[in-house]
């Protein structure tokens, strides 16, 4: 039993002597100087790992352009998003119960507050229309910020919630609007011929989707538009819409939409690519 009380002891001492020895001040076997030299060389080591990432930042960071994207993925053909959004892209309401498209008729108010055209008469100017507005740089000169051509709201007509500021969701003649993504530079459009939006029913439910109306005429994006030269290039760009008015859709029935814009630059999408150049939603318009 002693023996064993010995050793413990005698191991409980080697542990002390291991952290701190008194003879020959040495802390976890290493004097001072030691301990030094090992925290001085593990400074240096990540001040040096410090210092370079820092110097590949900096570099990094001198070849991008705060006004263009350096590098910029070559999109056959931007996808396109429409308003309002509803739950999962799906427009359903009830034209006798104001609740179920109160929100929709919100929606819509607050998204075309900017194209007001109070508004796009103060900040945007008024271009000729079927060409493009280029407005190029002077070599290391920037040409910013950029003017951008007015979109009134006005042009929207029947659905701009002017003449009807329920936009036709109280008469079961619904608008819904349609933008295509910005891309910086996109061309979308040549001698003179802008893209345009068409919009049809899937094939089980075309004889569902009845007439419908477009605003601008014939859906188009204007040409005047482009390009586009980005959020901080072109402050106060408004990017233009085309609005779809169902006259006549079948009620009480799930109608599924697709709509696609059409263009002499643009390429169609691919079955690979479903939200290229097309957005597809779902509308049903109940009567009670």
């Amino acid at each position: 039993m002693s023996g064993t009380k010995d050793e413990d002891r005698k191991a409980s001492s080697e542990w002390r002597e291991f952290f701190w020895n008194p003879r020959t001040h040495e802390l976890m076997g290493r004097t001072a100087s030691s301990w030094g030299l090992i925290l001085l060389f593990y400074l240096v080591f990540y001040l040096f790992l410090a210092g370079m990432f820092v110097l590949t930042m900096y570099i990094m960071l001198l070849t991008l352009d705060d006004y263009k994207p350096t590098w910029q993925d070559r999109l056959a053909t931007p996808g396109m998003m429409i308003r309002p959004k509803g739950d999962q892209l799906e427009i359903s309401f009830s034209v006798s119960d104001t609740e179920s498209w109160d929100g929709f008729i919100q929606n819509l108010n607050t998204f075309l507050s900017p194209y007001n055209d109070s508004y796009q008469v103060q900040t945007n100017d008024n271009c000729p229309p079927d060409q493009y507005f280029i407005q190029e740089d002077s070599g290391e000169v920037r040409n910013n910020p950029k003017r951008s051509c007015q979109f009134n709201r006005t042009m929207l007509e029947d659905c701009s919630g002017i003449s009807d500021r329920f936009y036709g969701y109280n008469r079961g003649q619904p608008c819904v609007l349609i933008k295509l993504n910005r891309v910086i530079g996109m061309l979308p459009g040549k001698d003179g011929q802008s893209p345009y939006v068409t919009c049809g029913a899937k094939r089980e439910d075309s004889d569902k989707i009845g007439p419908l109306a477009y605003f601008p005429p014939n859906g188009t994006f204007n040409l005047m538009y482009y390009p586009y030269y980005g959020k901080k290039a072109q402050v106060n760009y408004t990017q233009p819409l085309v609005a779809v008015k169902f006259l006549n859709a079948s009620l009480n029935t799930d109608i599924n939409v697709e709509c696609k814009i059409n263009s002499n630059t643009l390429a169609e999408g691919s079955e690979r690519d479903k939200f290229a150049g097309r957005v597809s939603f779902k509308l049903r318009i109940n009567d009670k």
